[in-house]
C-alpha cells in the first residue's frame, strides 16, 4: 500500500471517529419526554388534591391586623418606627416598616399583647381564624392579612436553569416550578423525579412520574416552602457527563495536524 493511500485511509478513519462522537447524543424517544401521556382528549379530572401551605420552623411570616378603629389595631402590629434603630445601622429608619415574625425552633411566634402562640403546622387560614378568636376581646371584626415571606423552592438536575426560586403566590405545582426553571432538558428522566420535603426535622423523599396524569394525585404535586426537586439524567446524559466535552475539538485539531504534516511530507 502506498504512502498516499495510507494517509487517505487514516484521515477517513479519524473523520469518521469525530463524526461519531459529535452525533453521540442520540435522539430522544417520545415516551421519554412527553408529559401526561395517558391523558385522553377532552378528559376532565376533578382536582381534589388541594394542599394548603403549612408554616414551618424558620419561616418568616407577615401578619397585619386592622379594624374599624385604626388606633385600637396599632398594639397588635409589629412596626419599626422612624425613631427606632435598625440593628447594624446607626440612626433611625426614616420611615415606618412592618416587621415579620420568625417561627422559632419550637414552632412559636411572639405576638404583641397576646404573647407566645404556636403556628407551626397551621395553614394561613387556620392561623387567621385562631388570631381572630384571640383578638375578639380587643377588636371588633378584625381583618387579618397573613403572608409567608420565604416561600421558595429549589430545582436541581436536568433543567434549563437550576436554582432556587421565590414563590409569590400561596401555592405552586411541581409543573409550575419546573416552568420557572425553564423546563427539563431532553436528557431528563421524567418518570422518576425526586421531591425532598422537610418538616420539623424530618425529611420525606417522594418519587413521581410526570408522564402520567396520576401525578395530580401525588402529595407533592403542590410544593411547599423549601421543597427540593431533583431531575436525574437518563443513560445518555450520564454517559455524556463522563466524556470530556473538548474531545471532539482535540480530535479535529489532531486530524488537521496530521493532514498538514502528511501534505508537507508528500510535497518534499
Amino acid at each position: 500500500m502506498s504512502f498516499k493511500n495510507c494517509y487517505s485511509s487514516f484521515t477517513i478513519i479519524l473523520l469518521m471517529l469525530v463524526i461519531f462522537i459529535l452525533s453521540s447524543c442520540g435522539s430522544a424517544k417520545r415516551e421519554d419526554i412527553v408529559y401526561f401521556q395517558d391523558a385522553s382528549n377532552f378528559e376532565t379530572l376533578v382536582d381534589n388534591n388541594k394542599t394548603a401551605t403549612k408554616f414551618k420552623v424558620d419561616d418568616l411570616v407577615s401578619i397585619y391586623v386592622s379594624s374599624l378603629d385604626p388606633e385600637a389595631s396599632v398594639p397588635f402590629n409589629l412596626i419599626r418606627g422612624a425613631n427606632e434603630s435598625i440593628p447594624g445601622i446607626s440612626g433611625g429608619s426614616g420611615r415606618l416598616e412592618q416587621v415579620d415574625y420568625l417561627v422559632d425552633q419550637d414552632g412559636m411566634i411572639d405576638f404583641p399583647v397576646i404573647g407566645k402562640i404556636k403556628i407551626s403546622g397551621l395553614s394561613p387560614d387556620e392561623l387567621r381564624n385562631m388570631l381572630r378568636d384571640l383578638l375578639s376581646d380587643y377588636l371588633k371584626d378584625p381583618i387579618i392579612n397573613i403572608r409567608l415571606r420565604n416561600f421558595k423552592v429549589t430545582i436541581l438536575g436536568e433543567v434549563t436553569r437550576p436554582g432556587s426560586y421565590q414563590v409569590i403566590s400561596e401555592q405552586i405545582t411541581i409543573m409550575e416550578a419546573l416552568g420557572l426553571a425553564g423546563d427539563m432538558s431532553l436528557r431528563a428522566v421524567r418518570d422518576n423525579v425526586l421531591v425532598i420535603r422537610s418538616f420539623e426535622g424530618t425529611k420525606v423523599y417522594t418519587r413521581i412520574d410526570l408522564t402520567s396524569k396520576e401525578l395530580t394525585k401525588s402529595p407533592v404535586y403542590y410544593l411547599t416552602q423549601n421543597d427540593v426537586v431533583y431531575v436525574e439524567p437518563n443513560k445518555q446524559g450520564r454517559k455524556e457527563s463522563t466524556i470530556d466535552p473538548l474531545l471532539p475539538v482535540y480530535l479535529t485539531l489532531f486530524t488537521l495536524l496530521v493532514s498538514s504534516t502528511v501534505i508537507v511530507l508528500t510535497r518534499n
